[in-house]
């Protein structure tokens, strides 16, 4: 059975000097948190799309490779993971995420260093965001 998970974006004014605010309606953990051009491209204080690709990605990730590990008859007693987007600005329509690379460090009892790598790339392609990034993204537009 198929679910849903919610994000809500709000935006106010042009593209530099404009603002906006997301929030996580579902769970409520944040609720309009800042973001805007100079939290995405510049230094201010706040939140930007590509953080929170990075930040879904590296949770889902750790969690898929301890399922993975698990699977393997493994069980980890610790897992890191730190996502690193990359985006280029300047691209052509406009800008792009190019990569993402992860860093992962684990604690896992009784696994060479030959395993862990097998199984943490498993995990890599088993990873739903890894797999979303690479989905068909559909859109419905309506003026209010």
């Amino acid at each position: 059975m198929a679910f849903k998970r919610i994000g809500a974006a709000r935006w106010e004014g042009d593209l530099q000097n404009g603002k906006g605010a997301l929030s996580t309606p579902q769970s409520g953990l944040f609720a309009d948190q800042n973001y805007s051009f100079k939290t995405r491209f510049g230094d201010d204080k706040g939140t930007n799309p590509e953080e929170l690709l990075a930040v879904a990605h590296a949770g889902c990730f750790s969690m898929a490779l301890s399922a993975v590990l698990g699977k393997a008859g493994f069980t980890p007693t610790k897992i890191e993971t730190r996502a690193e987007v990359t985006m280029e600005p300047g691209m052509d329509p406009g800008p792009t995420v190019t990569g993402v690379l992860l860093i992962v460090t684990a604690s896992v009892p009784d696994i060479t260093a030959a395993q862990f790598d097998e199984l943490a790339h498993a995990a890599k392609a088993g990873c739903v965001i890894s797999r979303a990034l690479a989905v068909r993204v559909s859109l419905e537009a309506s003026l209010a």
